[in-house]
């Protein structure tokens, strides 16, 4: 280890903390304000669709890739890279005159911020030695996650009404300055025991299977399902998974380890993750969209509308780590899957003049299942795993959410896409055009429930042994 001689834990806490928050909060800021940035840049529903994927697509590509080039190059080096590339886009956004630009920007934020979770954590594991202090401390930067994905909405809301959407993204230079600062002046330099080879073809092929699945499930409104374009985008991303399979099982040192899904808990987390995370993403792009240009509700409104989904995130992710705690994964994944499901249910009537108070309470079930599934995930993945090893499984099941994020936005538009005409979005055809996607929602949370009860058995736990095993010989 290299840096400064006196190392401050509070404020290496404080500074990971930082940056994620920057980057957790602006997951579910941009929800807010996109339709400010449609009115102004006349943009299609598509676009509102690319303007949030083109950022977790960065992200969900590139987590795994970078938690290796930390451990090689410098964990240091590599978060002020991360902060520095986040703040840029975050510039360039705020100044992008067209809509082309500011996706573009988005990606480079994007490209920011799959530098600085898995960086900042591997900071923190590297500073905080003592077990219990170290748990402390990843339990701090977790809640952090949860309140900055619930908040994101709120403060989206109260910067479009008093300056503008340019504000949401203007907000983080300052905030990534200080990081900058701070992360100078406190955090020590750090570099893995035994570096990890790059998988350079898995870690292609993964990114040419999201992007190619995503364009065609964003775009298919604009060209039709049968499309050869369609057809060619999403054949390619098929092919790309399975040469990706191909590609891990024989790498030295694969991006992903597929002896792993061996492991019912953790092949559980990894699905659980992406459903979980999918139906969290398109519930909020849709109801934001929903509640301004449908019901005409201000930005400011909108983002306090999703209060309930805060509240009930933030009281119910506590929870979950206490009841994983005590009880294990099971009972946290089968509440989070009855939050999840009925706030799903509640809107499957949705229409222009639903009442208020039935938004919130879906949106408060919605907080509620969202804020139970965090730690269950993370438990399951990492559950009967080498110590080894157990880092590598909780970076895949992180990886899985941002996978899910991105999906969750691509499918929700391309179900609710009967409100799509040439001319642009029939806002008052969306109501019952989303009735399909809060349909689907609640399958996923019965498939929630359904993994919640496999994953945690008595076989599920055997079968977790028997791949440490297998990790350990």
């Amino acid at each position: 280890m290299t840096g400064s001689s006196t190392i401050h834990p509070r404020i290496v806490l404080a500074t990971c903390c930082l940056s994620l928050l920057l980057v957790m909060m602006d997951v579910t800021v941009v929800n807010v304000v996109l339709p400010s940035i449609r009115a102004d840049m006349h943009g299609g529903f598509s676009t509102l669709q690319w303007v949030v994927d083109a950022y977790t697509l960065m992200v969900a590509s590139l987590m795994l890739l970078v938690g290796s080039l930390a451990d090689r190059f410098g964990r240091r080096r590599m978060f002020l890279m991360g902060i520095g590339l986040f703040c840029s886009g975050s510039a360039l956004c705020a100044m992008a005159r067209s809509v082309d630009i500011l996706i573009m920007a988005r990606a480079v934020q994007g490209i920011g911020g799959s530098m600085l979770n898995p960086v900042a954590l591997s900071i923190l594991t590297n500073v905080y030695v003592e077990p219990r202090s170290r748990a402390q401390a990843i339990g701090i930067w977790g809640a952090t996650s949860g309140v900055a994905l619930a908040l994101g909405p709120v403060v989206g809301g109260i910067l479009v009404h008093w300056v503008g959407w340019q504000a949401v993204f203007w907000v983080n230079v300052p905030i990534g300055l200080i990081a900058i600062l701070l992360t100078l002046r406190f955090i020590p330099e750090s570099r893995g025991g035994r570096a990890r080879g790059i998988d350079a073809p898995g870690q292609l092929l993964a990114i040419v299977a999201l992007v190619m699945i995503t364009s065609g499930l964003i775009e298919a409104h604009n060209y039709g399902w049968t499309s050869p374009t369609i057809s060619g985008f999403l054949g390619f991303g098929l092919l790309a998974v399975m040469g990706f399979v191909m590609v891990e099982q024989r790498a030295a040192t694969p991006l992903i380890d597929l002896r792993f899904f061996r492991a019912w808990p953790f092949s559980g987390a990894i699905v659980t993750a992406v459903l979980a995370f999918a139906i969290f993403s398109a519930f909020l792009f849709l109801n934001t969209l929903y509640l301004q240009d449908v019901r005409g509700l201000p930005a400011l409104q909108a983002g306090l509308c999703t209060l309930p989904f805060a509240c009930g995130s933030m009281v119910c992710a506590p929870l979950s780590g206490r009841l994983t705690g005590r009880y294990g994964a099971r009972l946290p994944l089968l509440m989070s899957a009855a939050g999840f499901g009925l706030s799903a249910l509640l809107l499957t009537g949705l229409a222009a003049h639903t009442p208020l108070w039935w938004l919130l309470l879906s949106y408060g079930l919605c907080g509620c299942g969202f804020g139970l599934c965090n730690a269950p995930i993370t438990n399951s993945a990492v559950s009967g795993m080498p110590r080894s090893q157990a880092g590598v499984a909780a970076a895949i099941a992180s990886s899985s959410r941002q996978v899910g994020a991105l999906l969750g936005i691509a499918l929700g538009g391309a179900l609710s896409a009967g409100s799509v005409r040439a001319g642009g979005v029939q806002w008052s055809e969306f109501p019952q055009a989303t009735h399909v996607v809060w349909w689907c929602m609640a399958v996923a949370a019965a498939g929630i429930a359904g993994l919640g009860l496999v994953s945690t058995g008595v076989r599920a736990r055997r079968s977790a042994r028997q791949v440490a095993a297998l990790l350990d010989s």
